[in-house]
């Protein structure tokens, strides 16, 4: 798995640690080599939210 995907894996585990643990609000680890600490926020609406610091490894464009 890229590391620019490990992040958004957080989003599912956020969901799941959720219903385990009962909290909306944790803190994560990303293990990569780059690593780092974030917090996942699982919200009443079902969006999750990930905080943290990032680096951005590719920028481009999408035409629809």
């Amino acid at each position: 798995m890229a590391e620019y995907e490990i992040g958004s894996a957080h989003t599912v585990l956020g969901v799941y640690w959720k219903s385990k643990l009962g909290k909306d609000v944790m803190r994560a680890r990303q293990a990569s080599a780059r690593g780092g600490d974030m917090t996942v926020e699982v919200r009443t609406d079902g969006r999750v939210l990930l905080g943290g610091q990032a680096v951005t490894i590719m920028q481009g464009t999408i035409t629809v």
